[in-house]
């Protein structure tokens, strides 16, 4: 549907005169749920004279998620199947807390009708995001009749402006794919542009792929790259500026290897080999606390031992040398009886 069918678009859901249905009610769970709260909760919670009207004033409330304004940018009669789920869950949630807090009588009627209330504002909000998230052909439901079809959603195509930087001789990646992309209809191909100053354009690539790659990226390839999504009708379905900038490259150190021989150390009339050096970042490394610890106590442990060694030996040579004098001063006082 392109944007001649707008207006009628509008005129018919304007004029609508048959009983129309809000689109959470289209979801058969909110439906199993409706049964539940009238079969299981309300018999043993609210006069069984009160039972009818009431429930006609919840289907009342449900129905009249359909009354919003019609808007292009928030609200056309439509949305799709991620947007009828998030909204469904968000009431039967709100449902649940409700019937759990086992509320009663007029408190559990005034509870659940201000709780219908915030859940169509609810719903508004997420019917209004999807209408601005982008142009694509997908699945709808009317929430007139609960029907689904395929439409065409009327989206900004412009998508925005992205800044990329990227170190020289690294590689450069340019991602166009938006959430939105894998779910909708009429989609062609992704096609990557180079900008140049004066305007002109020049095709880089062009496929299903959504990811443009340049590996080992030059000053020269710094500036304005465009994607563009095509689409099986005359107008893009998404358009993305890339704006790159090319950083200097990652400054590192050489650190030679260990058998290589310096200038200086060459002899004169040597002929110098050449050996390869290692590049890598060097980062000096600091011992651990716990590697100082065991290193300290290693040296008293050593220490300890030495001066044990040496106290042993001590000890044995005065008690050998006592032993000696005693026998040299028997020996001396024997001979003097012999005289």
């Amino acid at each position: 549907m392109g944007p001649r069918g707008l207006p009628l678009l509008v005129a018919t859901l304007a004029g609508c005169l048959f009983p129309a249905r809000g689109c959470v009610i289209c979801d058969p769970k909110v439906r199993e749920a409706l049964n539940s709260l009238e079969m299981d909760y309300l018999p043993g919670h609210l006069e069984a004279n009160h039972h009818k009207k009431v429930m006609e004033k919840i289907k009342q409330a449900l129905e009249d998620f359909k009354d919003l304004p019609i808007d292009e940018d928030s609200y056309m009669g439509v949305v799709d199947e991620a947007t009828l789920e998030k909204s469904s869950w968000s009431l039967l949630k709100d449902m649940k807390r409700i019937t759990d807090s086992d509320a009663k009588g007029e408190l559990f009627v005034k509870e659940m009708l201000w709780m219908l209330h915030l859940a169509k504002n609810t719903f508004a909000s997420y019917a209004a995001q999807f209408q601005k998230e982008g142009l694509m052909l997908q699945p709808l439901i009317w929430c007139s009749t609960c029907q689904k079809q395929v439409h065409a959603c009327r989206k900004s195509k412009n998508c925005g402006e992205r800044e990329v930087k990227v170190h020289h001789m690294e590689d450069m990646i340019l991602d166009c794919e938006l959430n939105w992309h894998k779910i909708s209809q009429g989609l062609t191909d992704y096609s990557f542009y180079r900008v140049w100053k004066n305007n002109s354009e020049t095709l880089v690539s062009k496929g299903k792929e959504p990811i443009l790659t340049k590996t080992m990226v030059r000053p020269k390839d710094a500036g304005t790259y465009r994607c563009e999504l095509g689409s099986i009708q005359s107008s893009p379905a998404t358009i993305i500026y890339f704006h790159v900038t090319v950083l200097p490259k990652r400054i590192q150190e050489e650190i030679p290897s260990p058998n290589t021989e310096t200038q200086d150390e060459t002899a004169l009339g040597e002929v110098a080999l050449d050996r390869p050096h290692t590049t890598t970042d060097f980062e000096p490394q600091t011992p651990k606390p716990e590697q100082l610890l065991r290193r300290r106590l290693l040296g008293v442990l050593i220490w300890g031992l030495v001066v044990l060694t040496v106290g042993v030996l001590t000890a044995i040579l005065f008690s050998r040398s006592g032993k000696v004098v005693d026998f040299i001063k028997s020996r001396f006082s024997s001979g003097s009886r012999a005289a």
